[in-house]
């Protein structure tokens, strides 16, 4: 039996991400074929003011003029790439604003997800960094970030934004600019401090930065101005063409134990890949005990609760977790042997690779 209280739904509500503003226009005529494409070099005439957070880019610099250029002209022959920027951006910009403007930070900031991870969800470094933000294990934990076995919050739009608009009040609290506590956010605290007292420089356009560092600015600053006027470029994407907003309803638990992934699929009546799709900081196929928000598509939470209800109570011995504590000598060969399990199973059980080493003590997962 299935006590009384056991889960607890707390609370179910619909949000809808509006559309980007700004972006394109309903009835735009023309695409990409129909419109003429301006020359490579059209696209670095640059005979307005620049600003990125209210701070001028001096581009009639000729050293600032050409790192700018190089970082424009790399962006517009990737044309494939700023055509996905621009329609994730149509998805995702409207939830980055959102806080942005909650925790009182400049909207340019929102380009810098852009940069980093082309606004996907699962984009990772070779440091390690993860996620729309790009936050490495510890930078991430440290802005309340939950990163473990089960949750990986640095996926989730919502969380990992917020997290980064602390870590950048910070770094523009340290070093006074925008575009210094970009250069720390790319390159770590201590670097950009070590430079700063090294050269007795503050100001970013003279400082001599590692060169990863300097494009990654220019970069961002690139980007922000392909985005604002893509036509300008050569791109002419309709309403019609972008992604749209990102419509959902929220389904909040407070969890006394463990249940697989499939349950909320199935008492949403969607498929497993859709749970996994809409909340991507989720790894493996089981939800832990305690507060968990999940998305599901709009309409689907009309008559969740009794559904799951439902679906706990009846498949309660199915679902039960069991696991195998590591003996001495033995291997994930024997183990699944002595389940009569496929390895494949137990190995996908534990989010564990192939290559996994156990220890006596380990506990494994085998239902």
């Amino acid at each position: 039996m299935i006590r009384s209280g056991l889960i607890i739904l707390t609370s179910v509500f619909l949000c809808v991400a509006a559309a980007l503003p700004g972006s394109c226009q309903e009835g735009r005529t023309g695409d990409l074929q129909t419109n003429t494409m301006p020359s490579l070099m059209d696209s670095i005439q640059f005979d307005q003011e620049i600003k990125f957070c209210e701070i001028n880019i001096p581009h009639e610099v000729l050293e600032i003029r050409q790192r700018l250029e190089k970082e424009v002209l790399l962006a517009v022959h990737n044309k494939p790439q700023v055509i996905l920027w621009m329609k994730r951006s149509a998805r995702y910009f409207p939830i980055i604003e959102k806080i942005l403007k909650q925790e009182d930070l400049p909207l340019d900031l929102k380009y810098v997800p852009v940069v980093e991870s082309a606004l996907r969800p699962h984009s990772g470094s070779s440091k390690g960094a993860i996620g729309y933000w790009q936050f490495l294990k510890d930078t991430g934990k440290r802005y309340g970030l939950r990163i473990d076995d089960t949750i990986d919050e640095r996926r989730n739009i919502f969380k990992s934004t917020l997290a980064a608009c602390y870590y950048l009040k910070k770094l523009k609290a340290e070093f006074g600019s925008y575009l210094l506590a970009l250069a720390a956010y790319n390159m770590g605290e201590f670097g950009l401090n070590i430079q700063i007292d090294t050269q007795e420089n503050r100001d970013f356009f003279s400082l001599y930065l590692p060169l990863e560092t300097q494009q990654y600015v220019f970069k961002i600053i690139a980007v922000k101005m392909i985005l604002e006027q893509p036509e300008k470029y050569g791109f002419f994407l309709k309403a019609s063409d972008l992604y749209p907003a990102f419509r959902f309803a929220q389904i909040n638990f407070n969890l006394n134990t463990e249940i697989p992934i499939v349950m909320i699929a199935q008492a949403a009546l969607i498929p497993f890949k859709t749970i996994k799709d809409m909340n991507p900081e989720i790894r493996g196929y089981h939800l832990d005990s305690g507060k968990i928000t999940l998305l599901i598509p709009e309409g689907k939470e009309k008559g969740f609760k009794e559904r799951f209800v439902k679906l706990l109570s009846e498949n309660s011995k199915k679902y039960t977790r069991k696991f195998h504590v590591v003996q001495p000598g033995e291997s994930l060969t024997r183990i699944a042997q002595r389940y009569e399990m496929p390895l494949a199973s137990l190995l996908r059980l534990n989010n564990f690779s192939f290559k996994k080493v156990i220890h006596p003590g380990d506990r494994l997962l085998i239902r």
